[in-house]
């Protein structure tokens, strides 16, 4: 066919073009070759050479012919292992100009061109990537420093990440098998069987630093987090299933958790599901309830955790406080539901949680000038209530009336009796004994003696008076159900009473009703093995006035339950 070359003519061309460019090279090299290869290739052998070369070495940088004519080198492929040090090969005219260019190099010599700076780079492994410098892995001594040298660059990178919304949004680099390495979610998104082609994936739901701290631990196992940024950390470690970076946040709030921020965190644990530090903010709230409540993160807190939190036993506020906040969140969240200031809607927005509050905890002048008064109570529930508070026996409410108790650790009791007798007399006279402490205790309650005629149900008014200055630090109306045993049985006060060392206090018991049992063979001096360690020792003496016949050798209030 016209136009046609016959077979093999490429090849043969592109042999003597080959041998051609070495003659060439041996001769402007001669004068500076110090050895020389006495068999040097030639025609089909050099390409032959050049074949078994390029399958042999893994990596190698090959030199077009072209570019070779261009530089004044010769075609060939390098291997990365070659070293020019080699005798034999820095004497082969093949490898001559690479080897005077070496040696050039190491002298200091600035004459290379960049082309050739390059090949002499590639020798050793250095092939530059973007604007990471030549053979920057050399400078990583361990398998850490080398993907931390990775983070966030587009080195290699083969993956890339929208993250957060416009204007904030940012665009991240990665490369998949770190991060599948790192993440079941990662490794799911990238080599499952609904694995993503794309090469830019959008994440508008979680913040660029908190993605970029989830990155920076799955390249180098550092954890890089603040105050500001630890839970959309958390956030983000969850959404990508890191357990290890869970924990570290989780630790992170811990040792930063106070009453200024305990309610913040609190919504967010049960947000995240995170039980362990949800249960320690709420430890917080009950040491703290008065500063806790007065931090802004109070009235930001969601209907269902102020319910969790009014529902606790072990609030260390009084109730008509406790109100007074519950007002205040409900003024919040009238503003952020847009609704009008009224007391219909702070009701309404309110829901269950207005049941929670235990108003039966209140004496009559703090309900009479705060929550009677509020609008948030119906006419009947504040009729209800003043019932309750003035008449006996009280009537049914829809209130809870339990005590609450900010105390941990175990409940104790002292007894100050050593035998028990039948037929103890009231007249609506206090029964009252006189005691002192070693050190400081706080008071929950009295143990006191039922009916000898059978189940009874008795009224009953507690106090404890500090017998000086003749204050009351602590009281409770209330009754108490007995079941015609000479058991004892609790009475307890509406809030814990702090009882101080070495100062006289007076217990107090006003009963209604039938004759009951009474304790004899009283001690004067009691000493309890406390359960948190150390002694607490009673000294029990005479109550002067009327006391309804109780004293330190017999009498009623045979028990006082306390904390330490």
């Amino acid at each position: 066919m016209e136009g046609s070359k016959p077979p093999g003519k490429d090849q043969s061309d592109d042999a003597e073009e080959k041998a051609k460019n070495q003659v060439t090279s041996q001769k402007n090299h001669s004068a500076n070759a110090t050895h020389r290869n006495p068999q040097p290739t030639h025609g089909a052998s050099s390409s032959s050479a050049e074949a078994e070369n390029s399958q042999h070495f893994s990596g190698a940088l090959s030199v077009k012919p072209s570019e070779a004519r261009a530089h004044n080198l010769t075609t060939t492929t390098i291997s990365p292992s070659a070293s020019f040090a080699n005798n034999s090969l820095c004497s082969s005219p093949t490898y001559m100009p690479l080897a005077l260019a070496a040696g050039s190099l190491s002298s200091g010599a600035n004459s290379l061109t960049d082309f050739e700076k390059q090949v002499i780079n590639a020798t050793s492994g250095s092939v530059g990537h973007g604007n990471a410098p030549y053979n920057w892995q050399s400078t990583k001594t361990s398998i850490k420093e080398r993907l931390h040298y990775l983070y966030n660059t587009e080195i290699m990178c083969d993956i890339h990440f929208l993250v957060g919304t416009l204007p904030n949004q940012q665009k991240i680099p990665a490369h998949k098998f770190i991060l599948s390495v790192g993440s079941a979610v990662f490794d799911a998104q990238f080599n499952g069987p609904m694995a993503t082609s794309e090469e830019v994936i959008e994440i508008p739901d979680v913040e660029p630093e908190a993605f970029l701290a989830l990155l920076k631990f799955l390249y180098s196992d550092e954890v890089t987090i603040c105050s500001d940024t630890v839970m959309t950390t958390l956030y983000t470690a969850k959404k990508y299933a890191v357990p290890a970076l869970e924990r570290a946040c989780v630790e992170f709030l811990k040792r930063n958790l106070s009453s200024d921020n305990a309610f913040m965190l609190l919504t967010q644990a049960r947000l995240f599901d995170e039980p362990q530090l949800a249960s320690l903010c709420l430890e917080t709230i009950d040491k703290n309830t008065s500063e806790a409540i007065m931090a802004d993160g109070f009235t930001d807190i969601d209907n269902d955790t102020l319910c969790v939190v009014l529902e606790r036993d072990t609030l260390g506020i009084r109730e008509c406080k406790l109100f007074a906040a519950v007002c205040r969140w409900s003024e919040a969240e009238c503003a952020r539901r847009n609704l009008a200031q009224s007391s219909e809607h702070q009701r309404s927005v309110l829901g269950r949680a207005l049941s929670l509050i235990r108003f039966p905890l209140m004496n009559v002048e703090e309900f009479a000038q705060g929550a009677a008064q509020s609008g948030l109570l119906q006419d009947r529930e504040v009729v209800q209530l003043f019932l309750y508070f003035t008449v006996n026996p009280k009537p049914q409410i829809s209130f809870l009336d339990v005590p609450r108790c900010c105390l941990t650790g175990k409940e104790q009791v002292v007894s100050r009796f050593c035998q028990i007798e039948s037929r103890w007399g009231y007249s609506g006279t206090s029964d009252r004994i006189r005691f002192m402490v070693n050190r400081r205790i706080f008071v929950v309650g009295f143990g006191l003696y039922g009916s000898i005629h059978g189940p009874t149900e008795y009224q009953v008014n507690i106090q404890v008076i500090q017998s000086d200055s003749l204050k009351v630090m602590g009281q409770n109306d209330t009754t108490f159900q007995c079941d015609g045993t000479n058991n004892t049985f609790r009475v307890m006060f509406k809030e814990p009473v702090e009882i101080l060392p070495n100062i006289s206090y007076t217990a107090c018991a006003t009963l209604k009703g039938p004759d009951s049992y009474y304790g004899a063979k009283g001690l004067r001096k009691v000493t309890h093995e406390s359960v948190s360690g150390g002694k607490v020792t009673f000294q029990f003496t005479y109550a002067s006035g009327n006391n309804n016949g109780t004293s330190v050798e017999d009498g009623q209030i045979p028990e006082i339950i306390f904390y330490t």
